[in-house]
């Protein structure tokens, strides 16, 4: 027996009802804590300016998944997936018929998910929600340019920056900012 991770396809809408349920089971003894090991709901936090405030939101990296930790026996697996599969509004797992072992998926998938979801680092990375495009007019609204506006030149997506050129003292200058410093004139 060895420990694998399994992706568990649930009805869209009910993952956090069913995450909350199978640690429930787990919590209560009616799932084996030796078999069930762990239960993830890969989540990003998402960042965005809406009128002039900073907001953050969880998405679901897979909507309509749930990621679980299992040590199924070689004999007696049946039991405790028939339990995680009669929870309503599973639908089973991955890749396999009820009557079929379900079959893990590879460390590397799990390692990219957790990674994703900011469980192996120890903190969650925040993805920025952008929209912009060069020559959008802007409005820096923090930082030491805050009330200048100009047109943005460049975009940085990876380092969540834009250039923007602003008038200073009549003169267009290039200055570089933080996505979440700007919004949208």
């Amino acid at each position: 027996m060895s420990k694998s991770w399994y992706i568990l396809q649930v009805y869209t809408g009910y993952e956090q009802k069913i995450y909350r349920t199978l640690n429930k089971l787990i919590a209560d003894g009616t799932l084996d804590s030796s078999i069930v090991c762990d239960v993830k709901l890969p989540c990003e936090e998402v960042a965005e300016v809406r009128n002039g405030k900073k907001v953050t939101r969880n998405n679901l990296l897979l909507p309509g998944y749930l990621m679980i930790e299992l040590d199924l026996p070689q004999i007696g697996w049946k039991d405790p997936c028939s339990t995680i599969r009669r929870i309503q509004g599973v639908s089973g797992f991955v890749g396999t018929d009820p009557s079929v072992k379900p079959r893990p998926i590879t460390s590397d998938e799990a390692k990219r998910l957790l990674q994703a979801a900011g469980e192996i680092k120890g903190e969650k990375s925040v993805r920025v929600k952008q929209n912009y495009e060069i020559g959008d007019q802007v409005k820096i609204i923090e930082g030491p340019f805050a009330t200048f506006s100009g047109a943005i030149e460049e975009v940085n997506a990876e380092r969540n920056k834009l250039r923007v050129n602003v008038q200073i003292f009549g003169r267009a200058t290039p200055v570089e900012v933080d996505v979440l410093q700007v919004e949208k004139i």
